[in-house]
């Protein structure tokens, strides 16, 4: 297992699982929001809607497992699914603990150290 290959399979959904957040960072950065509104909003995104978002991002998680396997391991049928069970769990499992730790680590810290620095939050830490 490479490292590229667990980047590959989980930084997409971990980045949609944290939009409710960072949606609110890009639409400053990119002028189109005001600091004070992009607050608002990422109070409302986190605060009401966190678990669409995340569910969103295990689904996309889910899909880019699928499309690993079938893909770059050519894991198409039931028979092979059957032969090589063992690494399809260990894998799953494997990307799975990978993408949490993955959304963790970038929406409560890098999002939020970029959030604190653009002043639309406070540091509570």
């Amino acid at each position: 297992m490479k490292f590229k290959e667990l980047i590959k399979v989980t930084g997409l959904p971990a980045v949609i699982a944290s939009l409710c957040c960072l949606s609110p960072l890009v639409l400053v950065l990119f002028g189109l929001s005001t600091v004070a509104f992009a607050s608002s909003l990422s109070d409302v995104l986190y605060g009401q809607y966190k678990w669409i978002f995340r569910a969103v991002g295990l689904f996309f998680l889910l899909i880019s497992l699928g499309i690993y396997f079938w893909k770059e391991r050519g894991i198409c049928s039931i028979d092979e699914v059957k032969k090589h069970r063992r690494e399809i769990i260990n894998k799953t499992l494997l990307f799975i603990i990978v993408g949490i730790l993955a959304y963790i680590f970038f929406l409560y810290v890098i999002v939020h150290y970029a959030g604190v620095f653009l002043g639309i939050w406070e540091n509570y830490s």
